[in-house]
Formats: C-alpha cells, structure tokens, sequence
C-alpha cells in the first residue's frame, strides 16, 4: 500500500550556526543564513521547538518539509538534530544539514551524502548524536584563512566586504542545492552543482 503523502515523514533541513546577534554575520553562521532563505521560499517565520530549535514547518514545492536552526552552540548541534529527527520521524536519508566548509572556496556550494566531519565540530556532534553519518550535506564553500590566520578564528569573523557583495547569490545556490536534493535527488543534483 502506498504510504499517504500526509503521513509519509517531512524532510528535515538543518542549517548550522551559533546563536546570538554576535555571531548572525560570521563565517560559521552560513547554514543559518541558507535555511533563513529557504523560509522566506516558504514564507514562514522561525518558531520555538521543544527541540532547542527554532523551526519552519511548510512546503517546497510539494514537498513537505521542516527547516530548522538548533539553538545550541555549533558543537553540541548533535542533541537539537536528534530530537527534531525523533519529533518529526525522519529518516536520515531525508536530512539535509548545510554548513560552512572551509575546504571549498568561498562562493562554491558542493552536496554530498556521508563521509568523515573534517574538524567541523557540528558535523561531529550531529553524527555522534545520531550515531550515523550518512545524512546529506550542502557544503557552503568559505575558503581557509588566509596567511597564518587560525581556522577557528576565522570562521568566528564576519564575511569580508568584498565577500558580502557576492554573498547572496552564493546564499540562494545552496538553497538552490537543498531544494535540488529533496526534488531530485543526490545524483542528478551533483551534476547540475558540480559542473562547470
């Protein structure tokens, strides 16, 4: 029997990032910044979870969908990602987290499913939490720091001027890439953001 569209479970897409004013326009914060994106798609507005989250029930497209920002620091992201995934009953293969990547220069998005944390601590606590890794990923490129800066002091600064300027459009191609892999899915939308 096929699982009614009302009962089949929501997508959960987390975006990543500490909360607090002081930390709105960091580096680090980009997975906020892409999710706030994605709710104004769907034009709601952030609410308090139970989960130590703050979260947007609607839909993209046609599909149901659940957007949400834990409200703990970046490295204990792992409870509020548990708890939301418990709420809602998702699958992890219907998780998307999006988060910095310092690995990828800044205004490249890359999508992936599983693999290690790279030092990112919220990926750490979230695979740790769920005791699983192969949840997907929107990697939002911000490039490493540059000379000897420390890479913990840098995703804690604000995106440079220059950068702000092209910030949005990087800012709505990850969103572009979430939305992709909820539709689509990983393949199809690897080729269409992996591309030239």
């Amino acid at each position: 029997m096929a699982v009614n569209a009302l009962t089949r479970p929501p997508w959960l897409v987390v975006g990543l990032g500490n909360p607090g004013e002081q930390y709105s326009g960091n580096r680090h914060n980009v997975g906020f910044m892409v999710v706030d994106v994605l709710a104004a798609r769907i034009g709601g507005r952030f609410k308090a979870h139970k989960s130590r989250s703050d979260v947007v029930e609607g839909r993209l497209g046609e599909i149901r969908t659940v957007l949400a920002k834990p409200r703990s620091y970046m490295n204990e992201s792992g409870g509020p990602v548990a708890a939301l995934r418990g709420f809602f009953s998702v699958p992890v293969s219907q998780l998307i987290v999006v988060h910095d990547e310092l690995d990828i220069d800044f205004g490249e998005v890359r999508v992936k499913q599983g693999g290690g944390d790279n030092g990112h601590n919220g990926l750490r606590s979230i695979t740790k939490s769920l005791a699983d890794k192969d949840y997907l990923r929107v990697r939002v490129g911000i490039g490493r720091p540059p000379g000897r800066m420390d890479a913990a002091a840098f995703v804690l600064k604000d995106f440079s001027s220059t950068e702000r300027r092209e910030l949005d459009v990087q800012l709505e191609r990850a969103a572009d890439a979430a939305e992709s892999l909820l539709r689509n899915g990983l393949g199809q939308t690897q080729n269409v953001f992996h591309g030239a």
